[in-house]
């Protein structure tokens, strides 16, 4: 049985390589609306193509809990195979509209096998210091999502393809890490027999409810934040003269650090309450919705940039701890379908949050728009508060 130090850095890369594919095709929008003839609107739908894909992808796992009765290792690294497969489909030239949001469907739709099932295994092999465990693992997904990034404005010379490409090959070599080198955990209790009432049961318990409708405020904020970080940027310099900003490398520094903050709350888990961490980070992130447009609206361009990697850390430092509530509030023999349900409604509140946001950008001004991310902060903040 492998060990469990010896298990975390495998898991902790594994993540990191295959969530590079979630924001690829936002990592190159422009080239892709300018190479397919695609309508200014194909931000959003594109993103939410993602989404929408990870919800259907999430919500059969869940109802046949596919995590829970086969070997997650195994389910990790079929969905990395079919997910890179998909992904390096958007480099074909005869694609439209139509097949881009299918293949970033079918992409989001296999990161349902990755993300959740990846917390999964790391709950098989932690069940003291879960909290720590997960904070790494999803500051990976943190990083691995912010790559794409980083990796447009370092591939500026080469045609836009190769950001696609080399996504799809990190997502291989991830999924390869995760069957050839993690073994069923020790804490694995799989289940013997298909349950579909389980993606439902879990919900009778009411720290497990709290715990759920804690993630679900802090989703409506989380991917909406991430998917526009781009258009903030973009929306403060047109709106200052002299203010040029290189955005794909801000994007990558604004989403990527807070991975950090997601190392650091998972540390701080096991010395302070986890839910009280997660009560604040989800209080300061709906500080910095309110804020917003003060910061769009002062002139120093430090300022404003600083003013995000704040929000962008402490909008996902909350993330860890509500995955780690959610799975020391399930049974062990459904935990993995309980990560999945939740990560599943959790992620079609990002399609309504983000098509909020892309419906209000265009019929008001936009430094106001991002006061609406705070729904997501009060009512997470009620359903922590309701449970004592």
């Amino acid at each position: 049985m492998a060990s469990q130090k010896k298990v975390l850095p495998i898991i902790v890369i594994a993540q990191f390589c295959c969530t590079s594919l979630w924001f690829a095709g936002n990592a190159v929008m422009n080239e892709l609306v300018a190479d397919f003839n695609l309508p200014s609107t194909a931000l959003g739908h594109l993103t939410s193509a993602v989404q929408f894909g990870f919800i259907t992808g999430t919500l059969i796992f869940a109802l046949l809990t596919i995590a829970d009765r086969f070997p997650p290792s195994r389910v990790f690294f079929g969905a990395a195979f079919f997910g890179a497969l998909f992904n390096v489909g958007t480099i074909l030239s005869g694609n439209t509209l139509f097949s881009l949001l299918a293949l970033r469907f079918a992409t989001g739709f296999f990161l349902a096998g990755i993300y959740p099932v990846g917390m999964k295994i790391a709950a098989d092999y932690f069940e003291k210091g879960l909290g720590k465990s997960l904070g790494f693992l999803v500051g990976a997904l943190v990083i691995g999502t912010a790559l794409p990034h980083l990796l447009k404005e370092f591939t500026k010379a080469f045609p836009w393809s190769y950001v696609l490409i080399f996504t799809s090959s990190l997502a291989l070599i991830g999924g390869l890490l995760m069957f050839f080198l993690v073994p069923n955990g020790p804490f694995r209790k799989a289940s013997q027999a298909l349950d579909l009432s389980a993606s439902f049961r879990v919900f009778r318990v009411p720290a497990f409810r709290s715990a759920a409708f804690g993630y679900f405020g802090h989703m409506w904020e989380l991917y909406a934040f991430w998917a526009f970080v781009p258009v903030m940027l973009n929306t403060y310099s047109g709106t200052h003269a002299g203010v040029l900003f290189n955005v794909p490398i801000l994007s990558f520094f604004i989403i990527g650090l807070g991975g950090l903050a997601c190392f650091a709350s998972g540390y701080l888990s096991a010395f302070r309450s986890t839910k009280g961490i997660a009560q604040l980070s989800l209080l300061l992130s709906g500080i910095c919705c309110l804020l917003s447009p003060i910061f769009f609206i002062q002139s120093s361009a430090i300022i404003f940039i600083g003013f995000l990697i704040v929000w962008g850390m402490v909008v996902i430092a909350d993330s860890p701890l509500f995955s780690t509530l959610v799975a020391q509030n399930a049974d062990a023999e459904i935990k993995g379908t309980a990560l999945t349900i939740v990560t599943c409604i959790g992620f079609a509140i990002t399609i309504v949050s983000i098509q909020l946001l892309g419906f209000l950008i265009e019929r008001m001004d936009p430094q106001y728009v991002y006061i609406f991310l705070v729904i997501g902060p009060i009512l997470g903040l009620i359903a922590l508060f309701q449970q004592k």
